[in-house]
């Protein structure tokens, strides 16, 4: 899974996977944020929705549990 992690200043921190690389903002799609889910597609990278809200709902089910 590739993940936006943070953005600093004109340099996005992305995790693939385990590895920790930084892009430059304007290598990456409009629009991305802190958490966005890529996907890499034969155009590069593009932001996967679907990946995203399912690690949303599975981040809202951890929260849930621990503070229940």
């Amino acid at each position: 899974m590739i993940i936006v992690d943070r953005i600093e200043e004109d340099i996005a921190v992305v995790y693939f996977g385990d590895e920790k690389v930084n892009i430059p903002i304007s290598e990456l799609p409009e629009g991305i944020h802190e958490g966005t889910v890529l996907k890499r597609t034969p155009d590069g990278l593009t932001p996967d929705p679907e990946a995203e809200e399912a690690r949303r709902r599975q981040i809202a089910v951890k929260v849930h549990r621990l503070f229940k």
